[in-house]
């Protein structure tokens, strides 16, 4: 899944869940579950194309937290939920931020078998890398796209 739709179904386990610690939970739990959806992809693991696809992630984050952002400036939850939004959204994106330092250090032994288990997760992580079945297609994001919508709605509720 992309960036915005993990961070958007973490705002909504945090916006419905009271513990914290559900909610890092959750998160995370919710994250490699969706990812196990067929999904386009938009991130190739060379090293190289970490500098190629930064505006792609930038791009992803902000349409995400912006969304987060503005649900958040015209419903006016309280503090505890906003908080707890915040926790979900941060770890929702927390396996993702743990890949991309795999790449950066890959002699790192913790973050190589967390970036194997991620790897797997994707069920159809053994197609080649720039394979249709993983392009970023309108096909490929129908998961994405129907989800992040899913979460807005339930945000807006």
């Amino acid at each position: 899944m992309i960036l915005t739709t993990h961070a958007l179904t973490g705002a909504v386990i945090g916006k419905n869940i009271d513990s914290p610690w559900l909610i890092i939970i959750l998160s995370l739990a919710v994250h490699y579950f969706m990812d196990s959806f067929h999904h386009g992809e938009y991130f190739d693991d060379r090293i190289a194309n970490i500098k190629n696809t930064w505006w792609k992630v930038a791009i992803d984050l902000s349409a995400g937290l912006s969304i987060i952002g503005t649900i958040i400036y015209f419903q006016e939850p309280d503090f505890t939920v906003i908080r707890n939004m915040l926790i979900g959204t941060f770890f929702s994106l927390f396996p993702d931020s743990l890949s991309v330092l795999y790449y950066l250090k890959k002699d790192n032994v913790i973050l190589s078998r967390i970036k194997k288990f991620h790897a797997w997760v994707h069920n159809y992580s053994k197609l080649p890398r720039h394979s249709k079945g993983r392009q970023w297609t309108l096909r490929n994001a129908l998961n994405d796209i129907t989800i992040s919508l899913i979460a807005i709605f339930l945000l807006l509720l």
